[in-house]
């Protein structure tokens, strides 16, 4: 249970709230709902790589570990572990941007914004967030509930609103689905995906967590594929509530569509508080990434994988403070400079190569390297869902467009530039041939 409530808090930040109407406008019309769909099933089979792997090495870190254990401790593992914490470096500010763009977005309800006082916002959240982790933190349970609690109420009350109030028949909704041609909708469907898949990214947070979690051949699977099914029922729900109330054609325009849609319901009075508890999920939220993240180059870094700097723990406090600044100052920067459409793109097309495709290929030369009871947890139709899943991210990844690709293989290219030249200093592999 605590297992899957971690990966849903995870799941669901600001993310839904913002990317609904994104995903309206990018295929134009009420087929928006099978973007949303595919992002389940992408998560969905996804999903049973992490579940192999995490079942089979429930350690802390999670990809970081199961990419230096499926291509080798000593040589090819290194270079991908390292790849994963360097994309970090990149990946985990534009989360954090992501997230302030959003609050900025929102909080524009309750106070019109121009341009530079959204910036200010969102570049002032990033600032106070790195002020509160600016700490030695034992736990963060508390935090997490209050987000859980957040994302239930705020959720419950746009699903059994929309529902009990319901103004446009659903009938009409799927009429105008149906009606669709379906080269309107495989058109648009790959760069809409992109945005919802966006939304589910989080059901594996249990497996970097893997080395605390009780019964973990178990546990780590089942948290997962419960968490998948429970985040897209309830996303389904929310937008079928919406849409209900709202027509797609107005929603599709709306920077706040859960405020316009309390609003349409109940009142501004209402509206304003539904954005405050938006603005506290998306809070919270990014209290959580910023934690979670600043300790992967840490890590990396203690196990001699990567830069010493990001070692140092802060003198009295015994906190990664050089990782907290690094990721939260790259963040502030990324929440001043870019849109959140292009934020959204930009996270997924580097995640995708070194780990979801990588992870995946991995998982194929780890069962060529090993017994079939090295796995507790074994897949239905092996090798299918991991061909699959290969299948589906590499769609998912020229779906975000020939930029955003090519933005990913520089990355990687500077990557794997500044592994051998640290390699190169420290007479490692592959200089050193010893190993």
């Amino acid at each position: 249970m605590q297992g899957t409530a971690l990966n849903m808090i995870d799941m669901v930040g600001i993310g839904p709230f913002v990317v609904l109407p994104l995903v309206i406008k990018t295929l134009g019309g009420s087929q928006f709902l099978w973007a949303w769909v595919l992002g389940a099933v992408v998560s969905m089979v996804d999903a049973f790589v992490w579940a192999e792997l995490g079942a089979a090495f429930p350690q802390a870190g999670g990809s970081y570990n199961f990419l230096k254990i499926s291509y080798g401790e000593q040589r090819w593992g290194r270079l991908f572990s390292f790849l994963y914490v360097w994309q970090t470096l990149i990946q985990a500010p534009l989360v954090m941007a992501s997230g302030a763009i959003g609050f900025a977005q929102y909080a524009s309800y309750l106070m019109p914004l121009e341009e530079w006082q959204r910036k200010a916002v969102s570049g002032g959240v990033v600032l106070i967030i790195i002020a509160l982790l600016y700490r030695k933190i034992d736990s963060v349970g508390k935090i997490g509930l209050m987000m859980w609690g957040a994302v239930l109420l705020t959720l419950g009350w746009i699903i059994i609103g929309g529902l009990s109030n319901a103004r446009i028949p659903l009938s009409d909704t799927l009429d105008s689905v149906n009606s669709a041609g379906g080269g309107l909708i495989a058109a648009g469907l790959g760069q809409a995906s992109v945005k919802t898949i966006y939304c589910y990214l989080g059901y594996y947070n249990v497996c970097h967590l893997g080395g605390e979690i009780k019964q973990p051949t178990r546990n780590i699977p089942a948290s997962m594929f419960i968490s998948i099914l429970g985040i897209a029922g309830l996303y389904l729900l929310m937008n079928i509530s919406v849409v209900s109330v709202v027509p797609w054609q107005t929603a599709q325009h709306s920077e706040f569509i859960v405020s316009t849609f309390v609003e349409t319901l109940y009142g501004s009075q209402a509206a304003r508080l539904a954005t405050v508890l938006v603005l506290l999920v998306a809070f919270s939220s990014l209290f959580a990434v910023l934690l979670g993240y600043s300790r992967v180059p840490y890590a990396a870094a203690v196990d001699g994988q990567f830069f010493r700097v990001f070692a140092k723990l802060h003198p009295t406090r015994q906190f990664p403070y050089v990782s907290l600044l690094f990721l939260g100052g790259l963040g502030f920067i990324f929440s001043l400079l870019f849109r959140l459409g292009d934020v959204i793109t930009a996270i997924l097309a580097m995640r995708i190569v070194i780990q979801f495709v990588g992870q995946a290929i991995g998982l194929l030369l780890l069962h060529r390297r090993r017994a079939a009871t090295d796995f507790p947890f074994r897949m239905p139709f092996y090798p299918l869902p991991v061909i699959l899943a290969i299948g589906i991210w590499l769609f998912i990844f020229f779906s975000t467009g020939i930029t955003f690709m090519l933005s990913g293989v520089i990355v990687i290219g500077l990557g794997v530039g500044t592994f051998l030249a640290s390699a190169a200093v420290r007479k490692t592999w592959p200089f050193n041939v010893t190993l």
